[in-house]
């Protein structure tokens, strides 16, 4: 886990336009003061004092790739905590399967929705 430095709430919750060129202002540390912020537009440079800019310590969770991967072992595949859903599976031609969702695609695309089969386990998917 890493430390990083921040603004209290007042100033970061508030978004700045300069009032020069009308961009969005960034949030940057003052150079030479310890604990002091600003604004400042990346356009045309104008700076303005964040008021109550002060450094307030923010502790910030560093996460590798391995703890965002989620693996669902055979103990896990047992639970049967998923909604059902009538539909034939491929497969054996039972007609009951475990239901879930998944954006697989673009999030402007519709999801998929998959099926696992309640009597062989085969799961299948349908493109929506």
């Amino acid at each position: 886990m890493s430390v990083a430095i921040g603004v209290n709430a007042d100033a970061v919750n508030r978004m700045r336009f300069c009032p020069k060129c009308g961009t969005r202002m960034k949030l940057v540390k003052a150079k030479g003061e310890k604990a002091s912020f600003m604004f400042m537009c990346p356009k045309c440079g104008y700076q303005m004092e964040a008021e109550g800019g002060h450094a307030v310590p923010l502790k910030k969770a560093a996460h590798s790739p391995q703890e965002l991967i989620v693996v669902i072992g055979k103990e896990e595949q047992k639970l049967r905590t998923l909604p059902t859903m009538k539909i034939k599976c491929p497969k054996c031609g039972n007609n009951l399967a475990y239901v879930w969702q998944v954006q697989t695609r673009g999030i402007d695309e519709s999801s998929t929705q998959f099926f696992r089969c309640t009597k062989c386990g085969y799961t299948f998917r349908e493109y929506s």
